[in-house]
């Protein structure tokens, strides 16, 4: 045996703070993240609406609940219903259903072709940026089983299609008939499904004739969140009634909006982690340290892109510098790098 396939393929931690990685790229933005997710409900709770509508608005582009979404094409493999279901559902929501969203009602299960059924679609249509399997029952494979080992390679599997295709698969699933706070312990299975998931929804009513539902949200990527719904019985369309998000869109803590400002004024700062901090604090009038400071915008990378400013942290020996970049409108992009900050 190759020795070298004895040792680790490791990395420092300096080496790993001083990385840039890009940031998670979202389906429905601060909602639906890429990679794998579930949406879980009772039967006929109005799941199946629920995902067709998301469907369409990805297709076209459209936000859902004021949300934007990435336009691409949508694969939806609604693998209950006959395509005269989906023909009436469609009727009903839309009077336009475009061309790049696309329905199968028939495909291979986890274990015996579907990743290459995937890939091949995506090869043909490669601005795939979802693909919803309702349900994930159907695909799953016949084997007896049932057990924690056995759902989570079934799930890490699909996983890393997701993470192949760089696109949102969304899995539609049933709940136990217990209730639970938490919408991980809510999904049927064992937590061999939950541990991998990116991220999970619970359509959840209180009562079953209501026209109201609970849309509760968690994940890696996703803030908690629970969503307020009404199914319209005009349109088939879930309406948002609330957000138990009072920033739900892309709002930064206020010492990053300060720091958006700060950048406003100098455009250009190259330095150590210690010298930003204290020419931060001297604009700002707070007293954060390094560290804090750093952590902060790590945290909000994705959010102060959004706001024009990128950075990239690196190592001079002996210290921890820092480049920050403002790109926005009323500044010269091509110059920016050679503003003076001083």
């Amino acid at each position: 045996m190759n020795e070298n396939q004895n040792t680790l393929a490791v990395i420092d931690g300096e080496t790993l703070m001083d990385m840039d990685f890009p940031a998670t790229k979202f389906c429905v933005e601060t909602l639906l993240p890429q990679g794998i997710c579930m949406l879980g409900g009772a039967p006929k709770v109005g799941k199946s609406w629920l995902v067709l509508d998301l469907c369409l608005r990805v297709a076209k582009g459209e936000p859902l609940w004021e949300m934007p979404t990435r336009q691409g094409t949508v694969l939806y493999l609604c693998l209950e219903d006959s395509m005269r279901r989906i023909k009436e559902r469609l009727w009903k929501i839309t009077d336009e259903a475009p061309d790049n969203i696309h329905f199968a009602n028939e495909a291979r299960t986890i274990n015996d072709g579907l990743a290459d059924q995937l890939r091949a679609f995506v090869q043909a249509h490669p601005d795939t940026v979802l693909i919803v399997i309702d349900t994930f029952q159907i695909i799953r494979s016949n084997s007896q089983d049932i057990s924690y080992a056995s759902e989570y390679e079934e799930m890490r599997l699909l996983k890393s299609i997701a993470d192949e295709l760089n696109l949102t698969i969304l899995l539609v699933h049933h709940l136990r008939k217990q209730s639970d706070r938490d919408p991980l312990n809510m999904l049927s299975g064992t937590t061999g499904i939950s541990g991998a998931l990116d991220a999970v929804f619970v359509l959840e009513k209180t009562d079953r004739g209501s026209d109201g539902a609970t849309l509760k949200c968690t994940g890696r990527d996703i803030q908690d969140r629970h969503l307020e719904l009404r199914l319209s019985k005009e349109s088939c369309v879930w309406c948002r009634i609330s957000d138990s998000l009072t920033e739900p869109t892309l709002m930064l803590p206020e010492p990053m909006r300060e720091l958006v400002e700060f950048m406003k004024q100098k455009t250009y700062f190259r330095g150590g982690n210690t010298e930003l901090v204290n020419e931060f604090n001297a604009f700002s009038g707070r007293s954060l340290i390094a560290k804090s400071l750093k952590q902060l915008m790590n945290n909000n990378r994705r959010q102060l892109e959004e706001n024009h400013v990128t950075f990239y942290s690196f190592t001079e020996k002996p210290n921890r510098m820092v480049e920050i970049i403002y790109h926005g409108p009323e500044t010269d992009d091509g110059n920016a790098r050679n503003a003076s900050y001083e």
